[in-house]
This record gives structure tokens, sequence and C-alpha cells, in this order.
């Protein structure tokens, strides 16, 4: 679901938006919208319950193991 935001940036603010979004070929509205979720996630997780970031790192540390190359294996290879 998306919802349309009407913002009112400076002129500075719009020229890095659009020089950036040109550089990559996107139209500015969309790189702007990125950036603001991206800033809004991190916020977000800044932002978590203890119990929530207790069960998002055990969800991470699930992805934790060994691996067993049935041989010696030595990093000066």
């Amino acid at each position: 679901m998306s919802q349309i935001l009407t913002l009112e940036l400076n002129d500075k603010v719009f020229a890095a938006i659009q020089k950036q979004a040109q550089n990559i070929g996107i139209p500015p509205e969309s790189l702007a919208a990125n950036l603001l979720e991206q800033k809004l996630s991190q916020i977000d997780n800044f932002l978590l319950t203890e119990t929530e970031k207790q069960s998002r790192r055990a969800k991470f540390e699930r992805h934790f193991g060994t691996l067993d190359f049935g041989c010696i294996v030595d990093l000066d290879n």
C-alpha cells in the first residue's frame, strides 16, 4: 500500500536529490521516497522494545553455525 505525500524542499536539497537521482537513473521522487524509508527504518529499529530486539537477534543468530569441508583448510592458501 502506498500513500501520496507532498513535501516542500529548499532549492539546495532538491538540487542534491535531483542530481543523485539523475546519476543513478531514477526519478527524484523515487530517490526521495527511498531515502525517507531507509531513514525511518533506522529510527524504527532504534525504538524497538527490548523483547523485539531479542526476538530479532534470535532470528539472526539462527544463521550462525560451522562449516565442515571434510579436509583441513588453511587460510595461508
